[in-house]
């Protein structure tokens, strides 16, 4: 459940570069994570020396590298691959990222055999392939280029977000004693920091006079992005990383791809070819068969190896 609320309210973040496509991806990116940012800074306010102390150097160190890559990198890729080549095209390529993180997950411990998890990652690969099939079979209206490079992007979005979701996931393991709401809203205060060096460059690369109107629309779209993707959704994303092994995390990414794709539905008005439809079974039957082979699996005793 924390997994599929977390996807629902991130599959949001693919569709606002579409809101606001008259400014560059850095504005907006910059936008969402300084309110992100700031909205941590209030919240954890009055519990900062509390707080404080449950943080050594060394984990500050790991959510300046988590909020670099996993969240500014990351999210100027996807904006910069929804603008170039489509939220389909972006969506099939971020489709990829459970079989990314389960084949990664399978190597821990005690983990999932990859060998029990086939049909799930062949059922993940044929929703990936049939949500972004419309994207690939008609001809784009850029040019070659400006769709190679939007690739280029959504595949850089893929690594950034796959060494994310498993760096993040081992660390808040390994921290039982950091709340994932704290690890969460700190997460959020250095992503704002690290933000406010995008403006300066947001601001040199658009020279595009911008209206009064498009501005508050700039602000809304980023701090609806903020406050519901970054707090909310990063926030059940977190208490689902501490509930559930890796192998079974990387499955949960798929609610993402699956609501991004309901959303740019919505937004171009139409209803799902045959390829969309048959990729939601396919997630649907990906995260069921995910689910049923880490109930049939018995991990030996702790102690144990």
């Amino acid at each position: 459940m924390y997994g599929a609320a977390a996807g629902a309210l991130w599959g949001f973040v693919f569709l606002a570069p579409e809101l606001v496509r008259d400014f560059n991806a850095l504005y907006l990116t910059a936008g969402r994570y300084l309110d992100f940012g700031l909205i941590g800074a209030l919240l954890l306010l009055r519990r900062w020396h509390k707080v404080r102390g449950t943080f050594c150097r060394g984990d500050l160190w790991v959510i300046t590298r988590l909020s670099f890559v996993g969240n500014i990198l990351y999210y100027v890729f996807v904006a910069f691959a929804v603008k170039l080549s489509g939220i389909a095209m972006t969506s099939l390529i971020i489709g990829f990222l459970p079989v990314a993180v389960t084949i990664i997950g399978s190597r821990d411990r005690h983990a999932v055999p990859l060998r029990d998890l086939k049909r799930s990652l062949g059922l993940c690969a044929g929703g990936a392939i049939c949500i972004g099939w419309q994207a690939v079979a008609t001809p784009s209206v850029g040019s070659v280029g400006q769709t190679l490079l939007g690739l280029l992007c959504g595949i850089g979005a893929l690594a950034s977000w796959t060494w994310f979701a498993v760096t993040n996931s081992r660390w808040l393991v390994k921290l039982p004693h950091v709340s994932a709401h704290d690890w969460n809203l700190v997460t959020g205060l250095v992503t704002g920091l690290l933000a406010l060096c995008l403006v300066p460059v947001a601001v040199a690369v658009d020279h595009g006079p911008h209206t009064a109107h498009a501005w508050g629309r700039l602000a809304a779209v980023a701090l609806v992005v903020a406050l519901f993707a970054s707090i909310f959704g990063n926030a059940c994303w977190n208490r689902m990383s501490r509930l559930l092994p890796l192998t079974l995390v990387g499955q949960m990414i798929l609610f993402e791809t699956l609501f991004a794709l309901i959303y740019g539905l919505a937004w171009e008005r139409r209803w799902p070819l045959w390829s969309e439809a048959l990729a939601f079974a396919m997630v649907v039957g990906s995260v069921v068969s995910c689910l049923a082979a880490h109930r049939r699996f018995r991990a030996p005793p702790a102690g144990t190896d």
